[in-house]
């Protein structure tokens, strides 16, 4: 898919139908939805503005303050879905300034030139599927009926057969391989055993440890020792139809055109890239610069350049990062967004609050969206062949139960409802292959009965939910 088709797709995506889109799978947050979405709608109209203006136009990075567990994450990763862009999720806390122990922040541009390469990697091997396919069925062909060696004598050069003899047989072999092809394309094969050669690179183990900003230097090694040392070929016996799969991928992978890749990876990059930095408040400082927080305005001042635009290099080629979208998040406890240093808080200038969900909003979660919750647990019990059912009056006990235990211990969102659902459906997850009785019905009274004594003792809640 190249960036005519991604400009495309985010071309039919209008704002409006992007935060329908996310409402399928995320509940609430309209506030945070309708950024995201005219944030998106921003980067096909620069794309389309005429002359040298549009490389003026700056991406309007986003922060989002909210507790964990109200959907931050899951909105911006829907969102790269959705606009087919290439996406990276990272933690803020996970980089240091240069000259201490850790990740340096250009690591993450690398990281998401990596996605891309591997994202158009996948979108090329899906385009050349075909041909690999009917490669791969030659070679398995050759396998079971190999063709007559170059270096012995042909029956066309042998003056003891005559021509037509000679020919008889090469129609002989033409009418046998064709009866294979067919009892291969027809599935008939598929159990039978061949013996197939495989190869790999013989590659020495390397590894280095390496300071902030070399996290690269084992790759390149690798690659290099990589082309010194031969292929080394083993044989393993598989069977045809895992034989077909195998040369299949081979075969994609050597028509598939790397120096396209790289470039289609590259401008993707630059042009639709989203960032995701999450625990962005991890990285400021509190008063005085004692213990930790030497290093977290430093890291403050390396992201920087990165979000204002600067020029990384990766083991591709040269990425700008003038047009990548950058969504920062975090629950702001402890400290506030004008805590930042001035000039990261200028490159982000819309600010978001995400509303902290409550018990209407919990049984929303449970029901409506695609992956809804209950939905994901009914389809696992199905296939124990166990028909579970949750009554109306159920869900919004669970719901009640999530809201209370978020209100008396730490506010983690909609993960409450994962821990209460493991305790609620405990019993049933573990009898589920012996029980005789194929229908469970969870309801009201089913789901005190589980977890009132837990939720009651605050203490134990703490512990168990």
């Amino acid at each position: 898919m190249n960036q005519t088709i991604v400009n495309s797709i985010m071309k039919s995506l209008t704002p409006r139908e992007v935060v329908s889109e996310l409402d399928k799978y995320i509940i609430g947050q309209h506030n945070a939805k309708r950024a995201v979405a005219i944030a998106l709608r921003n980067r096909w109209r620069r794309q389309n503005v005429p002359g040298d203006l549009k490389d003026e136009i700056a991406p309007k990075n986003i922060i989002m303050i909210g507790p964990t567990g109200v959907g931050k994450t899951e909105i911006s990763r829907r969102l790269a879905n959705l606009s087919q862009s290439p996406f990276l999720k990272i933690e803020a806390s996970k980089f240091t300034e240069v000259g201490y122990v850790g990740r340096d922040v250009e690591s993450m541009v690398r990281d998401l030139t990596d996605l891309a390469v591997n994202q158009i990697k996948a979108e090329e091997a899906e385009k050349v599927q075909l041909k690999a396919r009917e490669i791969a069925e030659e070679r398995i062909l050759d396998l079971l009926l190999p063709p007559p060696r170059r270096e012995e004598k042909s029956y066309s050069e042998s003056p003891e057969k005559p021509l037509g003899l000679v020919k008889a047989d090469q129609e002989q072999e033409s009418s046998t391989r064709d009866k294979l092809r067919r009892l291969l394309k027809e599935h008939k094969l598929d159990e039978r055993i061949i013996e197939l050669e495989t190869t790999q690179r013989a590659a020495p183990i390397v590894e280095i440890f390496s300071a902030a900003g070399m996290e690269e230097m084992d790759i390149n090694i690798k690659d290099m020792f990589g082309n010194l040392f031969p292929k080394k070929s083993r044989k393993r016996k598989v069977k045809i139809l895992e034989a077909l799969e195998i040369i299949t991928q081979e075969e994609a992978q050597r028509l598939i055109d790397m120096d396209k890749v790289t470039k289609q990876a590259i401008t993707r990059v630059e042009q639709s890239g989203i960032i995701f930095l999450d625990e962005i408040d991890k990285v400021v400082g509190k008063d005085g610069t004692h213990g930790p927080d030497v290093s977290r305005e430093g890291v403050q001042r390396d992201l920087l350049p990165i979000v204002e635009g600067c020029t990384v290099t990766t083991k591709y080629g040269m990425v700008k990062t003038d047009h990548i979208l950058f969504i920062a998040s975090g629950a702001f406890y402890s400290v506030k967004p004008s805590d930042l240093i001035p000039e990261l808080q200028g490159r982000f200038p819309i600010r978001v609050e995400l509303e902290s969900l409550g018990k209407e909003e919990f049984i929303r979660i449970l029901t409506e969206p695609q992956n809804a919750l209950i939905t994901q647990y009914k389809a696992l019990m199905k296939t124990e062949g166990i028909e579970l059912t949750f009554k109306d009056n159920a869900i919004a006990e669970i719901a009640e139960l999530a809201a209370i235990v978020n209100e008396r211990t730490e506010n983690i969102g909609a993960r409450r409802l994962h821990t209460i659902m493991e305790k609620l459906l405990d019993e049933i997850s573990f009898e589920a292959p012996d029980l005789k009785k194929k229908k469970s019905i969870i309801d009201a009274e089913y789901v005190k009965e589980k977890l009132s004594n837990v939720v009651k003792d605050v203490d134990l809640s703490r512990y168990i939910l």
